[in-house]
């Protein structure tokens, strides 16, 4: 349900970190289907799902079922941290102060800014490239930078235009797909499109890791578009909306990906697959995409500012960062992205295929931890001011529970590891399949419950009534 708030709510937010009092809630919970259905429908899942057949050397069939599989477990968890927002009215990154204590979680929050920041910086070479294929006239660096100014004014304005957006972007996008395929499957270009690749355990286990990896991607900000919701929205009505939206559309995106590329000759770069396979409906199907990924771009500069401010206002405890300072912050690293991305568009991809693999090994543990102490220990129940004293309050600079599991789920994903940097035994014995991400979930999750019983002292000041929900 809507709140009075909702129509007086002004379209350039205000607030940045900090707590969304009541009278600033505003919102439905069905904004999140569409703000997750159409923000996954982009070219970088696209190019994400067509690694399933391209590099993994998949069928269609085996390429369909790891990305389903992956989406839908990975979608659990993504959706688990979006129905903390409303409860919380904080975003995400700060909020994993009450885990680790509030220097303990300046590593947690350094990861998640510097992912958001390549997701940003790969998100805009996509968005030069698909200008480009639009218009040739349009250098593929030109490109970068007309990508990266329109992500930055709408992650500028922020939270209500990028839910606005992806309403409208969920009906455009979510035909066009479905135009596309229907394209696609009656003009199909090759004999092979069935029968090119065939099931490989290893191939099928990374496709999975790819596929989880994307939701589990978002679990650091979700809740930071859940968070101007009112309090009283039901749990499981802001669980449900997200993950459907997110696995539905992050789904459709992967196979899209893995179509087209079977679709085309053999060696062909995704997005020109696209192009080809979608015949004299792909300018527009191009048009569709870059503006989706403009969009949904807007969501990484968003978060990596946030997670930025999140580190500068740890030390800087007397700043009280406003939406100028979100500006600022945006435009900074609007052009730090376009000068990195235009000096290596050409191998700009990989490179970030390969540094999403290496996160994943240290943002899986900071899952479990963030989920088993929201649902398992406090149920929901936090104390807003301490988490934003410098000393942490009750929860203090550090917590010797969180980090202990934190890093030996770090540690125990090392031997189950299959990244460009590093292959483990476990990995290399199973021909390269990757399961380091499950037996990080495995492995941190009970480990983290157990340890923080154990702490006593900390359970008396629960005891104490020092705990509170909200202001």
């Amino acid at each position: 349900m809507a709140t009075p708030a909702a129509s007086s709510a002004p379209l350039i937010e205000k607030h940045t970190i900090g707590y969304v009092p009541p009278e600033d809630r505003h919102g439905k919970v069905r904004d999140l289907f569409t703000l997750w259905f159409g923000g996954n429908i982009a070219p970088l899942p696209i190019v994400t799902g067509a690694l399933g057949v391209q590099l993994f050397h998949l069928n269609l069939l085996w390429g369909i079922v790891a990305i389903l599989v992956g989406h839908l477990v990975g979608g659990v968890l993504m959706a688990l941290h979006s129905a903390q927002g409303p409860q919380m009215g904080i975003p995400q990154m700060i909020q994993s102060r009450a885990q680790f204590g509030s220097l303990g979680a300046l590593l947690v929050v350094l990861i998640a800014g510097v992912m958001y920041i390549g997701f940003f910086a790969s998100n805009i070479v996509l968005a030069g490239k698909s200008l480009h294929g639009v218009v040739d006239s349009v250098p593929v660096p030109v490109g970068i930078v007309i990508g990266a100014v329109g992500s930055g004014v709408i992650g500028i304005i922020g939270y209500r235009f990028i839910h606005v957006l992806n309403r409208i972007g969920t009906w455009v996008l979510g035909i066009g797909i479905v135009v596309g395929f229907g394209y696609i499957f009656t003009h199909i270009q090759t004999d092979d499109f069935l029968t090119r690749g065939s099931f490989n355990l290893s191939g099928w286990l990374a496709t999975v890791s790819l596929a989880a990896l994307w939701q589990i991607a978002f679990a650091p900000y979700v809740s930071d578009y859940s968070r101007y919701l009112p309090a009283d929205v039901k749990v499981s009505s802001t669980f449900w909306t997200t993950y459907l939206g997110s696995a539905l559309g992050s789904s459709l995106a992967f196979i899209f990906g893995a179509v087209a590329v079977l679709a085309t000759p053999v060696g062909m770069d995704t997005m020109d697959a696209v192009k080809l396979a979608t015949g004299s409906i792909g300018p527009l199907m191009l048009v569709l995409f870059l503006l989706s990924v403009i969009s949904h771009n807007a969501l990484n500069l968003y978060g990596a500012v946030l997670s930025l401010i999140t580190l500068v206002q740890t030390f800087a405890y007397r700043w009280i960062p406003t939406a100028k300072s979100r500006a600022v912050i945006s435009i900074i690293v609007l052009l730090a992205c376009c000068f990195a991305a235009v000096g290596a568009s050409k191998d700009f991809i990989g490179h970030f295929v390969d540094m999403v693999l290496v996160l994943l090994v240290v943002l899986v543990p900071w899952t479990a931890i963030n989920l088993i102490d929201f649902y398992a220990i406090h149920k929901g129940k936090y104390d807003i001011q301490s988490i934003f004293q410098v000393d942490g309050g009750i929860y203090g600079r550090y917590n010797p529970q969180a980090l202990l599991a934190y890093a030996i789920g770090i540690a125990v994903q090392i031997p189950f590891m299959n990244t460009p940097l590093y292959v483990g035994p476990v990995s290399a014995h199973i021909n390269g399949a990757d399961l380091s991400w499950l037996v990080g979930l495995l492995v941190t999750s009970p480990l983290y419950f157990w340890l923080a019983n154990r702490d006593t002292s900390y359970r008396r000041r629960m005891m104490g009534g020092k705990l509170a929900s909200s202001l």
